[in-house]
């Protein structure tokens, strides 16, 4: 039986390229994505086609329940999960104070922090049962550097970036890694920055500064950042690392 990366938010850009990473590696793929079943089903497609296994679901992490049923089948009915990659988004919009509603905020919360507690108190009982387990979470800028209208934003990912912080300070005597991966620039990706700017700036912004000029963050290459994680020995885990493109500032520096 094949060892589970199980991946939520599995969209076209760093979910599903990091799933398709880790089964080229001999893992069994599971892709979870809020919507879009035919980008799902290439998404699976591409990586069987390619020589791997992997299995896709529908499902949307802020309902009750959701994130742990998916553990629990996966674990019964795929197998044992060793690597789990929490790569929802948790981007609103730029939104002034006033015109960020409580719902909004919330909402923010939920898919940030919220989400990735559940996920922690659903997956982790097994992996310290296996001494061992590798638990990736997606984040961002805003993280560790807050704006003017991200107030969600900034408040959710802060709060990921500690919660990251508290597993790690608990599970990793047990075996279980926890790596919070900062995606410090824009990534060339079409079911985010793409949907964000439509079709035309997108295609523009990849020909001004992404493709040949390697101005984008390429998801195939944050994938291999994210398979070398699940790998490292753990006398040298990292527990927090940036990725940003060669000519971005970094985000200190802005």
């Amino acid at each position: 039986m094949k060892s589970v990366c199980l991946v939520l938010g599995a969209g076209a850009g760093i979910g599903a390229t990091v799933g398709a990473r880790f089964a080229g590696a001999g893992y069994h793929a599971v892709l979870c994505r809020r919507s879009d079943q035919a980008g799902l089903d290439r998404s699976v497609e591409a990586i069987v086609a390619a020589g791997g296994s992997a299995t896709g679901f529908l499902m949307n992490a802020v309902e009750p329940e959701s994130i742990e049923h998916r553990v629990a089948q996966v674990e019964a009915e795929i197998g044992p999960i060793d690597t789990v990659v929490y790569n929802l988004g948790a981007q609103i919009g730029s939104r002034k104070l006033q015109d960020t509603s409580y719902k909004a905020f919330e909402m923010g919360w939920q898919m940030a922090t919220f989400g990735l507690f559940r996920l922690a108190q659903a997956v982790v009982p097994a992996m310290r049962v296996r001494g061992q387990g590798n638990f990736l979470v997606t984040s961002a800028t805003a993280a560790v550097r807050g704006n003017s209208g991200q107030h969600s934003h900034a408040a959710a990912m802060g709060g990921r970036r500690m919660l990251c912080q508290s597993l790690n300070a608990e599970l990793a005597s047990e075996g279980i890694h926890v790596a919070h991966i900062i995606i410090d620039g824009a990534v060339d990706a079409p079911d985010t920055l793409g949907k964000m700017l439509g079709p035309e700036r997108f295609q523009a912004l990849r020909e001004s500064k992404g493709m040949a000029n390697d101005g984008l963050m390429l998801p195939e290459k944050i994938a291999d950042t994210y398979l070398h994680l699940a790998q490292q020995h753990r006398s040298v885990w990292t527990h927090e690392l940036d990725l940003r493109a060669f000519s971005d500032q970094a985000w200190w520096n802005h």
